[in-house]
């Protein structure tokens, strides 16, 4: 007993240093990114890191200390309206990140071409973020505000976290110029789709949903030829009102041409609803 008791703590151990290290390096990487890529090309894709690229611009502000003056107010901030959930995790991305940027601040660019830059410091960020996210925290700024505004006005908060990086994004097109705007959008979206590929990985599968009068049949033709778990759900037809079960089957992207080619030998006038499924897990597929 006290053996596993002592494995399951060294194992939570673990993970809490394995998340700190997430959170470290993460950090380190959206700061980088900000240095080589986006900071040199005048690249304000949003959050906090974006409205220090302006005011670096215009008032010559060192920007990792306008990372600190704003991340830290805000994270106080979010503590007090929003409660304790951010904890020490949340303030280690805070202060670690603005800390890093001053640290290789006379870093030598990678790209003078603004629209590489744009992508690079995209995919650079998002990969940080993402990273971050996975050590189950996150490097304050916007976030928070975006937290407080979606709790006091009842905006969702993804209209939230658009609202402000879309005004950093806008002061960016009037203090630099259109196209510089144009670019940070584009910077923008590459962090998005790039913390969704961290989040949920490069593998993608296949959720399909058949109605079919052959549901014995199938059922057995992919349990036993492709090795595929099925869930039978309960149906009924909505014209004629008579039960009519669906089949729920996830297979690989692999496995698709096979489970489709299988279900069309049974019964060629089966229904087939197919979708992607972004992350599965479980028997068969990926554990945490």
């Amino acid at each position: 007993m006290r053996r596993r008791r002592k494995a399951r703590l060294s194992g939570t151990r673990a993970e809490r240093l394995l998340e700190y290290l997430f959170i470290l390096a993460g950090s380190a990487i959206v700061a980088l990114s900000f240095n080589l890529f986006l900071l040199p090309n005048k690249i304000a894709s949003g959050g906090v890191s974006g409205i220090s690229t302006i005011l670096d611009s215009v008032f010559g502000w060192e920007p990792a200390f306008v990372q600190w003056s704003l991340n830290i107010p805000l994270f106080i901030a979010g503590v007090v309206l929003l409660g304790r959930q951010f904890g020490v995790k949340t303030l280690i991305g805070t202060a670690f990140l603005p800390f890093v940027v001053l640290a290789s601040a006379n870093l030598e660019p990678w790209t003078k071409d603004p629209l590489l830059a744009a992508l690079f410091g995209g995919i650079g960020v998002g990969l940080g973020l993402g990273i971050v996210f996975r050590g189950r925290a996150s490097t304050g700024g916007t976030d928070l505000a975006a937290q407080i505004i979606n709790k006091y006005t009842g905006l969702t908060l993804g209209r939230c976290v658009a609202l402000i990086d879309g005004l950093i994004v806008l002061a960016a097109a009037i203090v630099f110029d259109i196209e510089r705007g144009l670019y940070a959008l584009i910077g923008l979206y590459v962090t998005s789709k790039t913390i969704d590929l961290v989040q949920v990985g490069f593998g993608r599968s296949k959720m399909a949903m058949i109605i079919t009068n052959h549901q014995d049949e199938v059922r057995e033709g992919i349990l036993s030829k492709i090795d595929r778990g099925v869930t039978r759900l309960s149906a009924y037809g909505g014209f004629t009102d008579s039960e009519k079960p669906v089949l729920m089957c996830v297979v690989d992207q692999t496995e698709f041409t096979k489970l489709k080619q299988l279900v069309k030998n049974i019964d060629p006038s089966a229904f087939v609803i197919v979708m992607d499924a972004a992350e599965v897990l479980g028997e068969g597929f990926k554990r945490e």
